[in-house]
Order: structure tokens, then C-alpha cells, then sequence
């Protein structure tokens, strides 16, 4: 006779110890107070990044009138654009999870690029 038996399609997978590690710290990720602290900085840092978007097409609209009257750009516009730029990415990587240093107002405003 044939050894070979198939097994049933009913029967559950067996479960290894990487799957039970798993649910654990998936547990434990949920239950995390720095995860949800997290969150709650995430929400800040996403409402502040909305606002300095405006701050910038202002910047943007306010430096172009003065090319367009002086010919030249405000060299303190230059300066706050910049330090806007720098923000923003600062904002962006807090959010996308590049860094974990909290940007201004946690830290110092930013007044040179970021390298």
C-alpha cells in the first residue's frame, strides 16, 4: 500500500514560534505608551506642517512682488524661506518616521539647512 496520506483541507497550520513572538509584540506595540504618544505628536506635527505650507505660498507670493517692483529678492524673505525649508523637512521626517527628533518648537527653530 501507499504511505503517502494527504491531510485533511480543514486542518489549521501549526503554530511556530515566530508567529507566537509576533502576536506578542504586536501586543505590546498596542499597550506601547510611547506609540500612542506618538500619535498624538504625529497629529501636532501634521497640523503645524498645514500651516506652514500657508506661510510659505505667503512668502512665495510676497517675495515675487518684491522681484517684481525692486528687481531683486528681500534677503530676511531669503532667510525665512530657507529656515521654512528646513522646517518642513524637519516636519516631514518627524511624520515619515526618518527621525525621531521632534522639530520646533521641541527643538531649536532651524536656521541652516538640513545635512
Amino acid at each position: 500500500m501507499n504511505d503517502f496520506k494527504i491531510p485533511p483541507d480543514n486542518v489549521p497550520p501549526d503554530l511556530d514560534a515566530d508567529s507566537v513572538i509576533e502576536e506578542s509584540s504586536l501586543e505590546e506595540n498596542i499597550k506601547s505608551r510611547s506609540t500612542w504618544l506618538r500619535l498624538l505628536f504625529m497629529v501636532l506635527f501634521a497640523a503645524i506642517w498645514s500651516v506652514s505650507r500657508v506661510v510659505v505660498i505667503a512668502v512665495m507670493l510676497l517675495q515675487f512682488c518684491i522681484v517684481l517692483v525692486k528687481g531683486k529678492t528681500n534677503t530676511r524673505l531669503n532667510s525665512l524661506g530657507q529656515s521654512l525649508a528646513t522646517y518642513s523637512y524637519q516636519l516631514v521626517a518627524y511624520l515619515a518616521f526618518v527621525t525621531e527628533v521632534q522639530p520646533f518648537p521641541f527643538d531649536d527653530w532651524p536656521t541652516e539647512p538640513p545635512g
